[in-house]
C-alpha cells in the first residue's frame, strides 16, 4: 500500500496521484506539484488516503509544499495574463488570415510558458504567429491543436437534457460511442437526436450499454419462434427496458400477446425456417407477478370541529333551516320552541319621532313587521342607533300563529312593491 493524495488541476477533472511525503494535507487545500510540465498549482480532492501499488503509476512525483498566500496571488496574476493573451493571439490569428479557432490559454505556474488550445478543420500553419506570440511575451509559446469533444470539456455548456456536459463535470476520460449503441437501447437514429452539443455521438450512450446487451442475452430477436403458454408463435417486438415480447400466436394471430422473458421457450432464435424444428408438448409456466399491497395511512384533510351554526340534531326539527333575510317562522331558543322579537322603543325627543314609532309598533303588530324591517336594512327607515333586542320564549302554538300571521305569498318576477309588505312609510300627519 502507498500513501498518496489526489489533486485536480484547473480546468480538469481528472486526478492525480502524489506522494505527501511528510505533509498532512485536507481535502479543499491548495498545493504547490512538480509535474513532467514544471512546478504546478493545484487543489487537493481527496487528502492522505492509501491505494494500491498497482494503481499508482512510476515514479510518483511529490509535493513541493502547500500553497501560500504568495502562491494564490501568482496564481491570480497568471489568471489576467491569460486573458491578455487570448484577445492578442485573436488579433494575430486575424492579421495573418489563418482558418482555426481560438479555445483556451493557459499559462504556466512560473510565467515561462504560455499554452494555447485551437481548433481546426486540417492542418495549420502557425509558424510565423508563433513568432508574433514569442516577441509580445517573451515566453516560450506552444499551440496545440484539440478535438471538438476537448473544446466541449473546457468550454462546458448545457446538454439536450438541461444537465452541464458530462465531460466537464466528472467524467476523467472520454469513452468510445458507436452507432450500434443507439440501435441495441431502440434509439432514434437521427443525428440531431442522438448527438451532444459538440456533434458526436452522446457519452451518455455507453452509460447502460451494458444493460441492454445483459437484457438482451435473455431475450428473443425479432421473428424468432419461441413456445408461449398458450401455444407456439413468432416473436413481433421486443421491450429490452420491460424485457417482455410481444408473441402472435399460431393459433390467434388476429391478437398478439405480451409475455415475459421467462414465459419463452426460445425454440429458434431470429428468422428462418421451422422445418427440422420438433415443438414440445411441455409449454413454459405463467408467470405471475406477485403484488404487494402496502397501506399507506392517509392523513386527515378536514378534522372534525364543532361551529356555532344551527343543525337539523341542534335545531331538533329533524331538516334543514333557512337562513338568510327571507327565513321564516321567527327563531328558536335551546328547548325546541320558536322565539318572537319584541322591540324596545326610546323615549322619543319629539312629537314627529313619537308619531313614527307608534306607526311602526301598530305595523308590527298588523303584521307589517316584515316590512318595517326591509325598510329599516334599507336605510330609509328611522337613522337613530340600534335599538336593544330581547328574546323571550313562548309556547309552540302561539309562535305557529305569529308564523301563519307573518307568511309572506311566494310570487316570481322580483321583489313585490306595493300592498302591505312592499309599501312605503305613511308620513305622519
Amino acid at each position: 500500500m502507498t500513501t498518496v493524495i489526489s489533486v485536480r488541476f484547473r480546468g480538469g477533472c481528472k486526478t492525480y496521484f502524489f506522494d505527501p511525503r511528510e505533509l498532512e494535507i485536507a481535502a479543499g487545500q491548495n498545493v504547490i506539484v512538480e509535474t513532467a510540465q514544471g512546478i504546478e498549482f493545484a487543489q487537493c480532492v481527496e487528502g492522505n488516503h492509501e491505494v494500491e501499488d498497482t494503481q499508482v503509476v512510476q515514479p510518483l512525483r511529490a509535493v513541493v509544499r502547500v500553497a501560500t498566500e504568495n502562491d494564490r496571488r501568482t496564481a491570480a496574476y497568471n489568471r489576467s495574463r491569460e486573458k491578455d493573451a487570448f484577445t492578442i493571439c485573436q488579433r494575430k490569428i486575424l492579421q495573418h488570415g489563418l482558418e482555426m479557432k481560438l479555445v483556451r490559454v493557459e499559462c504556466s505556474f512560473d510565467g515561462n510558458k504560455i499554452l494555447f488550445f485551437f481548433t481546426a478543420d486540417g492542418r495549420v500553419d502557425f509558424r510565423e504567429l508563433v513568432k508574433d506570440l514569442a516577441g509580445v511575451f517573451r515566453a516560450r509559446i506552444e499551440l496545440r491543436q484539440i478535438g471538438v469533444r476537448d473544446e466541449a470539456k473546457m468550454l462546458g455548456g448545457l446538454g439536450i437534457c438541461g444537465r452541464p456536459f458530462c465531460c466537464s463535470q466528472f467524467m476523467d476520460e472520454f469513452m468510445p460511442v458507436s452507432i450500434k449503441m443507439a440501435k441495441t437501447q431502440n434509439l432514434s437514429l437521427n443525428p440531431t437526436k442522438i448527438s451532444g452539443t459538440c456533434g458526436r455521438l452522446m457519452c451518455c450512450l455507453k452509460y447502460e450499454q451494458d444493460a441492454y446487451e445483459d437484457a438482451l442475452k435473455r431475450l428473443p430477436k425479432n421473428d424468432s419462434f419461441v413456445m408461449t403458454p398458450d401455444g407456439p408463435g413468432n416473436v413481433t417486438d421486443v421491450n429490452v427496458i420491460k424485457e417482455m415480447a410481444t408473441v402472435r400466436l399460431d393459433d390467434q394471430p388476429e391478437s398478439p400477446r405480451r409475455y415475459h422473458a421467462c414465459e419463452l421457450n426460445i425454440l429458434r432464435n431470429g428468422k428462418g425456417s421451422r422445418d427440422g424444428i420438433v415443438v414440445p408438448e411441455e409449454r413454459p409456466e405463467r408467470f405471475v407477478e406477485e403484488a404487494v399491497e402496502e397501506v399507506i395511512p392517509v392523513p386527515t384533510l378536514v378534522s372534525d370541529f364543532e361551529t356555532d351554526e344551527p343543525t337539523p340534531e341542534k335545531n331538533g326539527d329533524g331538516g334543514r333551516r333557512r337562513r338568510g333575510r327571507g327565513h321564516r317562522g321567527g327563531r328558536r331558543n335551546g328547548d325546541g320552541e320558536k322565539a318572537v322579537v319584541t322591540v324596545e322603543k326610546r323615549e322619543p325627543a319629539s312629537g314627529k319621532g313619537e308619531s313614527r314609532k307608534s306607526e311602526k309598533a301598530e305595523a308590527v303588530k298588523s303584521g307589517e313587521g316584515r316590512a318595517h324591517r326591509s325598510r329599516r336594512r334599507g336605510g330609509r327607515g328611522d337613522e337613530s342607533k340600534p335599538t336593544p333586542v330581547a328574546v323571550k320564549p313562548v309556547s309552540a302554538e302561539s309562535g305557529a300563529q305569529s308564523a301563519a300571521a307573518h307568511k309572506r305569498p311566494r310570487h316570481r318576477g322580483g321583489r313585490r312593491h306595493g300592498g302591505k309588505s312592499g309599501g312605503a312609510p305613511k308620513k305622519a300627519e
